[in-house]
Formats: structure tokens, sequence, C-alpha cells
């Protein structure tokens, strides 16, 4: 499986509507090759819009809640390349991310 960033397409900050969509087709052509970009409903981080996962055979999975769809789009393209070159499927070093090393929910060991 292909390292994939998979972006919450409902997320949206109260009576707002959601962005996770858009971002995703946007971040798709600023992705390392070979890395998928999706969207799936609802990933239960409802309170702290937008929420992204990373996740790939053999790799840790990450969770990012309150991701900004207006701020963070250079960011999450560093993440994802981050996280597709992460030797042993582990992000030792999340900083050239920005603003999203801080917005990490949770990881899962592979």
């Amino acid at each position: 499986m292909r390292p994939r960033v998979i972006i919450c397409s409902t997320c949206a900050a109260p009576g707002a509507d959601p962005q996770g969509a858009g971002f995703a087709d946007a971040l798709q052509g600023l992705v390392p090759k070979g890395v998928v970009v999706e969207t799936t409903e609802c990933m239960n981080l409802c309170n702290a819009p937008m929420s992204m996962a990373l996740r790939g055979e053999g790799r840790d999975v990450y969770l990012f809640s309150g991701v900004d769809p207006e701020t963070d789009l250079d960011n999450a393209a560093a993440l994802a390349r981050i996280y597709s070159e992460a030797e042993g499927g582990t992000i030792t070093d999340a900083r050239p991310a920005g603003r999203l090393r801080h917005c990490l929910v949770g990881r899962v060991p592979k």
C-alpha cells in the first residue's frame, strides 16, 4: 500500500461549509509521486476541524486535527513528503511540517 493522506470531507467550522474535498484536490498536486491523497467522511474529530490522517503499509499511522485549509496546504505537502521518506515508516523530525506538528492527535505504531 502506497503512503496515503486521508482528509475528512465533512469537517467544517461552525457555520462554514466543509473544505476537505477542495483541500485534498489542491494537495494532490503538491505531494510526492506515489503518495495518494483521498477523502473520507467523518473521522470523529468534529470538535477541531479539519482532520487528516497518514497511513501506509509497514508505517506508523498518524492522526491530526485542527488542520486549517486556508493556511496549511504547504505544511500538509511537507508532511506528506516527510512521511513518504520516513525510514521505517516513523517520522522522527516533523519540524519541516510547520504548525501541523502541533496538530498531532495520535500515532499508532506499525
